[in-house]
């Protein structure tokens, strides 16, 4: 079913289209968000996750969705911002049935949404959707895909921190900085990788064991606390959230020692103000939609037909445009979150209105 918001009447979420899929024979329940189409279909990945609540499902695919929106706005890309959830323990629940019904759902809105990787999903997970789907992204190099966007959201990452460094301290390295990771998942053992290698002092944490092993194993040199409010308590730099959305929040941010605030998380900042607070205690934010914009930019340039040079080259750009966010946050005395939000509706709206000459 699916449930459809006037554009001329948006509403608080401001979505253009929401849509509720379920296939009860696969046990699929699934919602997509389309926020906006203004630059070109909306792209996003799916997100597969056992929520507590239908609402708390729908509350998490509106709020990835727009950021989405803004995130393919500044990384430069013609595509709009999409997301899905698939609610679920896809350690219980996920089965090929179940993928294959998704794409089918997805096939339904005829391009409007492209989907890719998410939390709970992997590239061999869009392989299946991709049988029943052409609007996928992510896919498995043997099929003609980009493979794992993690490598390149983790290189977007590593290049905003750069920038934000660049900006406090006046070096584009971190070299000697204390950094500390908040999560070893796929995004997080990329970023450890390229921070060890800059020659910075990593200290990280993560709720799975195997990934605190992985640390051990292959950077004896990194040292593990025991959670995330440890690592927020511990004299570190630059704060790296790359887990689950809300890491900045009132609990948090008071207690945060960084003097930068650069990861892979999505939505980050757990509600309004959380933004103000940051600059209050001199703690430059560097916005999450900005710097992990390289996994989008991977699985973006695969509908072009994949060139990894070419992908990188892009992501390297978030150095670029995570600068022009923290300058205009300067010389316009606002967070560089508010900074950024402006200039990706500014791109939505100046490129979008283009759409309305007509080609003939």
């Amino acid at each position: 079913m699916g449930v459809f918001v006037s554009t001329d009447d948006p509403g608080p979420a401001g979505h253009e289209q929401v849509v509720f899929c379920q296939d009860r024979q696969s046990g699929l329940k699934a919602i997509i968000g389309i926020y906006s189409t203004a630059l070109g279909p909306a792209l996003g990945g799916t997100r597969f996750y056992p929520y507590a609540s239908e609402e708390a499902a729908l509350a998490d695919v509106l709020d990835l969705s727009r950021g989405m929106a803004y995130k393919n706005a500044l990384a430069g890309l013609d595509l709009g911002g999409g997301k899905a959830v698939i609610w679920g323990d896809p350690d219980q629940v996920k089965s090929e049935a179940l993928l294959r019904a998704y794409g089918r759902f997805v096939q339904s809105l005829a391009g409007r949404y492209y989907t890719a990787c998410d939390v709970g999903t992997y590239v061999a997970d869009m392989d299946v959707i991709a049988r029943e789907t052409r609007y996928v992204t992510g896919r498995s190099v043997e099929h003609g895909g980009a493979g794992d966007s993690s490598v390149l959201t983790a290189w977007g990452v590593f290049q905003g921190m750069r920038a934000a460094a660049e900006h406090v301290w006046g070096s584009p390295s971190l070299r000697g900085r204390r950094v500390g990771v908040a999560g070893l998942g796929k995004v997080g053992r990329h970023l450890t990788g390229h921070l060890v290698d800059d020659g910075a002092e990593v200290v990280a944490t993560d709720v799975d064991p195997r990934a605190l092993e992985w640390a051990r194993t292959n950077h004896p040199g990194v040292a593990l606390v025991a959670d995330t409010a440890a690592l927020v308590a511990t004299d570190i730099d630059v704060y790296a959230p790359c887990a689950l959305g809300g890491a900045l929040n009132d609990d948090t941010v008071p207690a945060l020692r960084a003097r930068v605030v650069a990861g892979a998380a999505n939505n980050q900042l757990a509600h309004p103000g959380i933004e103000k607070l940051l600059a209050d205690r001199g703690i430059l934010y560097a916005p999450d939609y900005v710097v992990n914009a390289g996994g989008v930019i991977q699985v973006a340039d695969e509908i072009e037909g994949f060139n990894f040079d070419r992908a990188k080259l892009r992501a390297t750009r978030i150095f670029d445009t995570t600068r022009q966010i923290l300058r205009l946050a300067d010389d316009e005395g606002v967070p560089p979150a508010v900074a950024a939000d402006r200039l990706a509706e500014r791109r939505m709206a100046d490129v979008g209105r283009l759409r309305t000459i007509h080609l003939g």
